[in-house]
């Protein structure tokens, strides 16, 4: 089951959250406090954050720089949240490396359409991560007195690639679309 963080200090947004994402089977941690998500960051190992911009503590933002910053969580995708009539630079959210936007108050349909690719592309980035982490500690705890060397199977590596750009290439093709519409002002 895939666990999302929700990261809201509204309590309505909360609720309407929750009920939208358990509904679709998601297992969901709710936090109201930027500082706090980012204390139970590890223990939580969500696939996905839903975080609002405006949260207290760190900001939405500042959880977004950190996910993206940290390769241990840079697996984790981030969806930024803002009321419709919240002062919100959204360039400043796609700087920070977030992968959505949504606007409250949420629309379940809009929220699945959104975060289901991307939960997708997160499993997929945890579990190339995973395979390569567990090589990296196998050849560090060899005890062997010659360095290990593996063969790298360039059908492995071509499968995986062609794996993550499969899952991946929806998303980004919406993600750069709205870039477009943006810089273009649409």
């Amino acid at each position: 089951m895939s666990r999302i963080l929700l990261a809201d200090d509204s309590p309505h947004a909360q609720r309407m959250g929750e009920r939208i994402l358990r509904e679709e089977g998601f297992e969901v941690v709710s936090l109201t406090d930027g500082d706090v998500v980012l204390l139970r960051l590890a223990d939580v190992d969500p696939d996905l954050i839903l975080a609002d911009v405006f949260l207290p503590g760190k900001s939405g933002l500042d959880l977004c720089r950190h996910v993206k910053n940290d390769p241990s969580q840079r697996h984790i995708r981030v969806v930024l949240t803002a009321g419709l009539l919240e002062p919100f630079d959204e360039e400043e959210a796609v700087r920070a490396g977030c992968d959505a936007i949504l606007k409250k108050p949420f629309e379940a349909s809009k929220v699945m359409e959104t975060i289901h690719p991307l939960v997708k592309e997160a499993q997929l980035a945890r579990g190339l991560f995973a395979e390569v982490l567990a090589s990296a500690a196998a050849t560090a705890s060899a005890s062997a007195p010659t360095p290990v060397s593996h063969e790298i199977d360039p059908e492995r590596v071509r499968a995986a690639i062609t794996l993550a750009l499969d899952a991946a290439l929806p998303a980004m093709i919406h993600e750069i679309t709205e870039r477009v519409l943006i810089a273009l002002g649409h």
